[in-house]
């Protein structure tokens, strides 16, 4: 009996705990760190697929496609009458020719394009309501007349390929923090079945002496915490590390991504939970593995 009430203050001399020799740390350290990009990216792309789609939800584009240049402009200025004077069309403002041409280069080789083909004539609709079926119906019913050789679509429709890749490559860092995660269980209860098994001797005398096997545990949990706070902060700091130079070399970008803010206040609050969900993790599974590991032992 004496031995329950000496263990918790002669923890330390019975088990001396590591000194950070064991490869558990640095294994953490590894995946709290690839941890923290998977994270970030994932919720950096969440947050430009919500920031596009809200921007997209009520822009609309009318193409006017008169092959004849002088028919073309007509339609396009009678157009841009007729789309204003709808009261859910915020603005309707004719896309500067040389700015189409600009998009369209890449796809031809660059030159002159509006000398080889036609090009449209493109308006830019910004609604007050969200751009879907009844909204494109009324505007088409509205340029039927003034424009009979207009298209109207949505924009949010052109870059629905987009945004699916971008929604697949999140669930790719969900899937990818599970695996994580995974890993990280799977690295503690080695380290605790090779710790329990380098004690194995002094648990014997211990449990004769009248220990527990939550005394015993404790002193493994402690050992286990240690090393996983060690190796989550470290970790932790040079995925912090590895984002700040990210977000500065995308900063220099006219992407949707650098807007999404790989730094933002409400990114970092969410990634400081990856540390001590590991911490936590780890705690767990050591007591799990040790608890159960002792009763086989009896």
């Amino acid at each position: 009996m004496a031995i329950r009430n000496a263990l918790p203050a002669q923890d330390r001399r019975l088990m001396p705990e590591g000194r950070l020799s064991g490869p558990m740390p640095w294994v953490i350290a590894i995946m709290v760190f690839l941890t923290v990009l998977a994270a970030s990216a994932g919720l950096a792309l969440a947050s430009a697929s919500a920031g596009m789609g809200r921007q997209l939800a009520r822009q609309a584009t009318a193409q006017i496609l008169e092959a004849d240049p002088v028919a073309r402009e007509r339609q396009q200025r009678a157009a841009i009458a007729a789309l204003s004077a709808l009261p859910q069309v915020e603005r309707a403002v004719a896309v500067p020719q040389r700015e189409v041409e600009s998009l369209l280069a890449p796809w031809f080789g660059g030159g002159d394009i509006a000398s080889d083909i036609p090009l449209p004539g493109l308006i830019d609709v910004a609604l007050t309501v969200p751009a879907d079926g009844p909204a494109l119906k009324s505007l088409r019913t509205a340029l039927h007349r003034t424009a009979p050789s207009a298209r109207v679509d949505a924009d949010d429709t052109w870059l629905d390929p987009v945004l699916d890749a971008m929604r697949s490559l999140q669930w790719l860092a969900v899937a990818l923090i599970l695996l994580l995660a995974i890993a990280t269980a799977a690295t503690v209860v080695l380290a605790a079945r090779s710790s329990l098994g380098n004690h194995r001797g002094t648990i014997a005398i211990v449990h004769l002496l009248g220990g527990t096997d939550l005394q015993i545990s404790r002193l493994f949990q402690r050992r286990m915490a240690l090393d996983a706070a060690f190796g989550s902060l470290l970790g932790f700091t040079l995925g912090i590390a590895m984002l700040i130079l990210l977000s500065r070399q995308l900063s220099a970008l006219d992407t949707p991504l650098a807007g999404s803010g790989l730094l933002s206040p409400w990114l970092l609050s969410s990634l400081l939970a990856i540390p001590l969900l590991t911490v936590l993790l780890s705690v767990l599974m050591a007591r799990l593995t040790i608890l159960g590991a002792l009763r086989k032992m009896l």
